[in-house]
């Protein structure tokens, strides 16, 4: 049936929770009572990464945004836009100017929007059940030329050419690690995509294969076809259910279709792809860690070299990417490496997907050109601070990631730029702190998560973390000294230096950039006995758990 509408109603859980149910059946109401129910199709839709707009509505041809909606509001939009045909007044949601880096952007590349969406490009556009509405917008077109008219090394060539790097925090060169997989010889070999993302304030991976699982499905079939592999693994965290639901249903779909399974498309090329529920453990987002769970095992990362390049799953050669970085594949392949280094950065080249959150007045989900600066984020997406407060730092990429000062928020935000200043940008997950945060108070959140999440393999991090979370403690009640500040960079140093995997790594740097940037607030907990900010258990307003203060306020 050919629909002259089509209206989007946002189903993700924050929409669900806001009652996004009622509107979607109300919007059923009054299409059936103007007798529109063979000219409009309705459907959901997953996170567009507009959170201060849903529940919304997406109205298509014409792409109009309706949100936040009531059920009350929806008889307004079927009878001017969807009846009378003219934009219904006074409810769409707010639009995102373009500005400072962004508007450069787009001026020099002529039609680019104020988001560089090029994998969030059908997320919110698309029912992400249907394989026909994927194939429809290109989809599996890349696979199928590669299947058809390219030799593994030209993929692996052109994905080099792009400049690609992994999204999932360390940035190296994707092309580079597929070309080391497809370099080792064995009968066997595996392409595994690394979904359990465990860091806090990060959701885009889930929003990616919830919203467009095809596209990640189909980078499997070009990384596999690449490097040589015939199987793969989906290892998904174990609270994404419908994650896990979604792809799940796509790789069924896809098989159906014969775009996976055996002699595809009648190249000869066999691929079977697997979902895994993750084990639930932070640790198990290590890519070593997350093999030695896939295979049944403690998750505890391995010992390197060797890499799972070569010795991966079951001994084999394993290519492990993220989401993130596998969502660039399709695209890269149909556009071209060159059409890819047209974003973002010489270094850098692509977007980045990020969450921001924290003290801004508009949080949600993000596509940025690499290279973009922090300042520029919180201006144009973030809406500004929240309350009129003033800056003060943020944290890239969930814990993992580095401790950002006011004073480096004009510093291009990829890798080269952020490695040079002594920090990383990680995941992507922006968290926005204000002058009301207190760095002593943000290390002991973070130093917590991370004595928790340890797996306890190697010291540095097993005893480091716990032993640093105490000393941070210290200070926060004002029972601090100044040789705790020596402890600290002591322990900081031997997690960077001497842990086994990245997770105890990271764990340093946090500690690492709060005594490099913000050393005057440190000291004033340790000399003065004072918290500037107030929040600190010295200044009565917060009690940590296990400690003397807490004990003798109990008792």
């Amino acid at each position: 049936m050919n629909y002259r509408s089509m209206v989007l109603v946002s189903g993700d859980p924050r929409s669900m929770e806001r009652g996004a149910k009622a509107v979607y059946e109300q919007f059923q109401r009054e299409i059936n009572a103007l007798g529109l129910e063979n000219e409009v199709s309705l459907s959901w839709v997953q996170d567009v990464g507009r959170s201060d707009a849903v529940p919304l509505a997406v109205v298509y041809p014409e792409a109009t945004i309706y949100g936040p909606l009531k059920p009350e509001n929806v008889q307004t939009i079927v009878e001017e836009h969807l009846y009378k045909g003219r934009v219904a007044p006074g409810l769409q949601a707010p639009v995102r100017e373009l500005s400072g880096h962004i508007a450069w952007i787009s001026a020099r590349k002529g039609t680019l929007p104020a988001e560089q969406r090029i994998i969030l490009k059908r997320t919110g556009v698309i029912d992400p059940t249907s394989i026909e509405d994927y194939i429809a917008d290109d989809g599996y077109q890349a696979f199928a030329d590669v299947l058809t008219n390219m030799q593994p090394k030209e993929v692996i060539d052109q994905i080099k050419a792009s400049g690609l790097r992994g999204r999932g925090g360390a940035g190296f060169p994707t092309g580079l690690k597929w070309q080391f997989v497809a370099g080792t010889p064995c009968d066997i070999k595996y392409v595994i995509c690394n979904a359990d993302e465990s860091e806090p304030g990060t959701f885009k991976d889930r929003v990616l294969i919830e919203g467009d699982p095809h596209a990640i499905i189909e980078a499997m079939a070009i990384a596999a076809f690449s490097v040589g592999a015939n199987e793969g693994y989906f290892y998904v965290r174990g609270e994404y259910l419908l994650a896990q639901k979604r792809l799940r249903t796509a790789i069924a779909q896809a098989e159906e279709m014969g775009l996976l399974g055996d002699n595809i498309l009648g190249s000869g090329f066999n691929l079977k792809l697997h979902v895994h529920s993750g084990a639930g453990a932070y640790i198990c987002g290590e890519e070593t860690a997350l093999i030695e769970s896939l295979e049944g095992k403690r998750g505890e990362p391995r010992s390197r070299p060797p890499y799972p390049t070569t010795n991966g799953l079951w001994g084999k050669p394993t290519l492990v990417n993220n989401v993130e970085t596998l969502a660039n594949i399709p695209p890269i392949m149909r556009n071209g490496a060159d059409w890819y280094r047209g974003f973002g950065t010489e270094g850098s080249p692509g977007t980045k997907v990020c969450t921001i959150l924290g003290k801004v007045n508009v949080t949600g989900l993000i596509e940025v050109p690499m290279g973009i600066t922090l300042r520029e984020v919180i201006s144009i997406y973030g809406k500004g601070m929240a309350n009129g407060a003033h800056f003060k730092m943020a944290q890239t990429g969930g814990s993992s990631g580095s401790v950002i000062p006011s004073s480096l928020q004009d510093t291009p935000m990829d890798f080269e730029s952020y490695q040079a200043n002594g920090v990383s940008l990680g995941s992507g997950a922006l968290l926005i702190c204000d002058e009301n945060t207190c760095a002593i108070d943000l290390a002991i959140v973070l130093m917590n998560f991370f004595r928790k999440e340890s797996c306890g393999k190697c010291n540095p991090c097993r005893i480091g973390t716990e032993r640093a979370y105490q000393i941070l403690k210290n200070i926060a009640e004002g029972v601090g000294t100044m040789q705790d500040l020596e402890d600290l960079k002591f322990i900081s140093k031997n997690l960077i230096e001497l842990s086994s995997c990245g997770l105890g790594t990271t764990a340093g740097a946090p500690l690492e950039n709060i005594l490099q940037y913000f050393m005057p607030e440190v000291e004033a907990h340790i000399k003065l006995k004072v918290c500037p900010t107030g929040v600190c258990p010295m200044s009565g307003r917060k009690v940590y758990p296990e400690t003397k203060l807490a004990q003798l306020e109990q008792a």
